[in-house]
């Protein structure tokens, strides 16, 4: 006797499918490397703003930095826009029309088109903020922050007439891209002298070259009580105290 096949629906797979916190599918699965429990991306990462523990066993995920034992399982995000038709279509419409909505019209041109960096694309080609979209990909996994690059006028400083306003001040990169890096991005954007140096600030507090964007977000923006998105880093040229 020949054995009749099961059909299998979406919700018999929704207990490996769904995000323990908000109950949803997942999206961006990211899994704690710790423990191996798996939440949207998004959710995990506001969890760890104000515990250190995984939300589903309880188990200390990292003393001070949750954030570096987070992956993103790209295998998981394929099964599940597979499983569930339309998913995908769905949320790139609502990314889309999130980015559309938070982010100001520059010169009366489009919103600002948010960038994917780890190393900023700084090489070749005109230095506008535009790229062809090759390394678009490069630190993905890495969890993302949304900044705005201000540059700080009224210094009094010689150099001030050279830094400018960046054409596109509002960048989406990695969190773990370094003060280094954004001054790196900075002086080739705006085509400064190697030997020109800049002082990057946060709230007013010049920032330290290894201070990464997520040490400065958890430690120097939420904590100061800012609770506005993007976060907001000005530059200006060196101030010499000498």
């Amino acid at each position: 006797m020949a054995a009749t096949g099961r059909k299998h629906m979406v919700k018999d797979f929704n207990h490996f499918i769904t995000c323990y916190l908000c109950r949803g599918y997942l999206i961006k699965p990211t899994t704690v490397t710790e423990c191996l429990h798996t939440f949207c991306k998004s959710c995990i990462v506001q969890h760890f703003e104000e515990s250190n523990d995984c939300p589903k066993c309880g188990i200390q995920v990292h003393e001070t930095n949750p954030l570096e034992m987070l992956r993103l399982d790209n295998t998981l995000e394929e099964i599940i826009f597979k499983l569930v038709p339309g998913l995908r279509e769905k949320e790139e419409q609502q990314e889309l029309e999130f980015w559309k909505k938070n982010q100001p019209r520059e010169n009366g041109q489009e919103n600002v088109r948010c960038q994917r960096l780890g190393l900023p694309d700084v090489g070749g080609g005109g230095g506008d903020e535009d790229d062809d979209g090759s390394n678009e990909d490069y630190h993905r996994s890495d969890p993302q922050i949304a900044i705005c690059l201000d540059c700080l006028r009224n210094t009094g400083q010689s150099g001030e007439s050279t830094v400018t306003d960046l054409m596109k001040r509002f960048i989406r990169c990695s969190s773990r891209v370094t003060v280094g890096t954004i001054k790196k991005f900075l002086s080739l954007k705006l085509k400064l002298p190697s030997s020109y140096e800049l002082d990057v600030l946060c709230n007013g507090e010049i920032m330290g070259r290894d201070h990464t964007l997520e040490f400065i977000y958890m430690t120097r923006w939420r904590l100061h009580g800012e609770n506005t998105y993007p976060m907001v880093l000005e530059y200006r040229p060196r101030i010499d105290f000498g």
